[in-house]
């Protein structure tokens, strides 16, 4: 056998001056071993004492997937109504959400993905109370991959060459085995992360339906987990499709029962999005209106649920559920 002894470094090209995360791979491995409930514990909790337990000011806090497909908007609110403040936003797949919780004082930093600047969000980075760094859908998703599967960076065939590159926290390196360069982009353990499920149990094994991003990897790369979820169901039934279990309980710190938690958007399979509301919302942060939007859809209610019943009402929910049927009985199938 021929052993290959090589003295080869990594050679950096290349910084992106955008600030990241830094992660700490051992502190983060002996927080999951120290903090993450492994028995058969019931997580089920109302959203405002979730936010209150496992959101601090101050957080970095990832969400899946966005405000208008399957988010987890009554979490958001909530955390709103607590005025959570200078949260760092892994605002990856929209700006609805970053536009929200900026217009109501909950966040001072955010790495996008998709985004748009609207008034409210160039007002702030203009007056320097806000600042964004830039990436791409897929790498802030590989960003998470990393962080879940433990290792510091992955290197990605993408962004080097653009401009977002210079407002990130990437790096161009030689490849130390082909001597060619490539980027590198740093992993993501976030604080907190907050996804919207379809169906739970009380202790957190979780199920989605259809497509996704990057739910697993979000709920196994950060420290504390929150599934909002629109049904709860029985661990029997769980236990009797073991292979539907998309996030499973030993990752989940809290569960909140949320049916039409994604409302105005869809939770496919389940319901379809308020078109009028999406404008309204839309309009909101065009117009930086975002305060007034609050004022009617959030601050006046104590819970998500009393805004959907005194709000939207029972009889628009229903039409939405129904518009989507066809779809759900696929799911079944």
């Amino acid at each position: 056998m021929t052993t290959v002894t090589s003295t080869a470094t990594i050679e950096v090209l290349r910084e992106g001056q955008g600030a990241y995360l830094p992660v700490d791979l051992d502190a983060f491995r002996a927080h999951v071993r120290d903090h993450k409930d492994r028995s058969l514990t019931p997580r089920l909790m109302s959203a405002k004492e979730a936010v209150s337990r496992f959101v601090a000011d101050g957080d970095y806090v990832a969400y899946e997937c966005n405000y208008l497909m399957r988010g987890p908007n009554a979490v958001v609110h909530e955390i709103i109504r607590q005025q959570k403040r200078d949260l760092w936003l892994a605002g990856k797949f929209t700006y609805v959400d970053v536009a929200l919780l900026l217009g109501a004082g909950c966040t001072s930093k955010a790495d996008c993905g998709f985004f748009l600047s609207t008034p409210g969000i160039q007002k702030a980075i203009d007056a320097g109370t806000f600042e964004v760094f830039e990436y791409s859908n897929v790498v802030m998703a590989l960003r998470l991959q990393a962080g879940a599967m433990g290792v510091p960076f992955l290197p990605v065939r993408s962004l080097g060459g653009t401009d977002g590159f210079e407002h990130s926290g990437a790096k161009l390196i030689r490849d130390p085995y082909s001597g060619k360069p490539i980027t590198i982009v740093p992993a993501l353990n976030p604080d907190v992360a907050i996804i919207h499920v379809h169906q739970a149990d009380v202790y957190g094994n979780a199920r989605i339906f259809g497509t996704g991003i990057s739910d697993v990897d979000s709920a196994l790369a950060s420290k504390k987990v929150i599934i909002s979820a629109e049904e709860i169901i029985s661990t029997g039934e769980i236990r009797s499709a073991p292979g539907s279990t998309s996030i499973p309980y030993y990752a989940v710190d809290a569960v909140v029962e949320s049916p039409f938690g994604s409302y105005p958007g869809t939770c496919p399979g389940y319901y379809g999005s308020d078109p009028a509301a999406v404008m309204e919302i839309f309009q909101a942060i065009m117009s930086d209106t975002v305060p007034a939007y609050l004022d009617k859809w959030v601050t006046p209610f104590a819970t998500f649920q009393e805004m959907l019943e005194k709000r939207v009402g029972l009889q628009k929910l229903l039409e939405m559920k129904r518009r989507e049927a066809p779809a759900r009985e696929g799911y079944r199938a």
